[in-house]
Order: structure tokens, then C-alpha cells, then sequence
């Protein structure tokens, strides 16, 4: 594994926030879950989990993306701080060198560009760290995400994980610029 500068705990842009995870983002982020894709991978299951204190639990114990130069980072509107969702970098099915990068936004969030405002704060921070390419997986289905990974410059790599099931994982990557001193 090579040695890259931390990714930042905190990012800002002209409409959002993004930041450390706190308890209290557990109930906000359990709403994530809620919302999701009947196809998606992690829901709350038909027993109700987790629950919203198990979510706080896991927050407290292990920040979600808490490994050293990566992270998921929550974010909220700048203007009024409500949380809508997180964006980040994980290691997720790629790698700590070549890591994926993650967004995921509440419902009454969508269509208006923050997704692709966090992406870019994130791929400009994954480049100061010194890392060369970012990827990302998105199952066949979820035209936003492409069209999100589209703007921040993500091109099919022409991996394909096939998942009859809940849809194809289609790969894709970025190459990023090498910082600037």
C-alpha cells in the first residue's frame, strides 16, 4: 500500500457541508436506508434493522468509511445544515490505492446537483491525496448515478459483475490529475 496525503475530514462548496459522522446522523442515515432500491444490497430488513440506535452504535464505534485517507463524509445543506446524505471515498470492491468513490442521497435531495457538487469536492480531494484513478460500481438500473459519475468524468471501464438478481454491477473509473505543489 502506498503512502498518500489524508483525505480531508471536511469539505466545502458554494451549497453543501461535508463532515465528520455524529450520533445524531443516525436517524438521517437509517432514513437512507428506508428509501433505498428494493434491489440495493443494504436495506432495513423486514425485522425492522438496524435500528436507528444500532446505527448510532455503529457511528460511534466505527465512523463509516473510518480507515486512515479514505471516508464517507455526511452532507448538508451550508445554508440551513440539514443533512442529506454523504459522499465519499471507500475501499468498497476496488482498493485502498485505487479506492471507489460513494454517494448516496435522501429522495427530497434529488435533482438538484448536489450529488455531482459533493462528487467533484471528493475527486478533487481523492487527487490532493496523491492517488492517480478512482472507480466506481453502479448496478445497471440507477440511471442517476450514471449520470452523476458522467459529469464528474467517469468513463465505463468495460467490467461488467453480472447479478441477475439486483441488477449488474457496471464499473467505472477515473484517472485523476497528479496535485499540484
Amino acid at each position: 500500500m502506498a503512502a498518500y496525503f489524508d483525505f480531508p475530514a471536511s469539505l466545502s462548496t458554494e451549497r453543501l457541508r461535508m463532515r465528520r459522522w455524529r450520533p445524531s446522523d443516525a436517524e438521517a442515515h437509517r432514513s437512507l436506508w428506508a428509501e433505498r432500491d428494493v434491489r440495493a444490497l443494504r436495506r432495513i430488513g423486514a425485522n425492522g434493522r438496524p435500528t436507528v440506535e444500532e446505527m448510532r452504535e455503529r457511528l460511534v464505534a466505527n465512523p463509516l468509511g473510518a480507515e486512515p485517507g479514505l471516508g464517507l463524509l455526511p452532507i448538508e445543506l451550508r445554508d440551513i445544515g440539514e443533512f442529506i446524505g454523504y459522499c465519499g471515498l471507500v475501499v468498497g470492491q476496488a482498493s485502498y490505492d485505487e479506492p471507489e468513490i460513494a454517494f448516496e442521497l435522501a429522495q427530497r435531495a434529488h435533482g438538484r446537483g448536489y450529488a455531482t457538487e459533493a462528487g467533484r469536492a471528493v475527486v478533487e480531494a481523492a487527487a490532493s491525496t496523491g492517488r492517480r484513478r478512482l472507480w466506481a460500481t453502479v448496478r445497471e438500473w440507477n440511471t442517476a448515478s450514471f449520470r452523476v459519475l458522467e459529469k464528474l468524468g467517469f468513463d465505463r471501464s468495460g467490467r461488467v459483475d453480472l447479478d441477475p438478481e439486483r441488477g449488474d454491477s457496471i464499473w467505472m473509473t477515473r484517472e485523476l490529475d497528479p496535485p499540484t505543489v
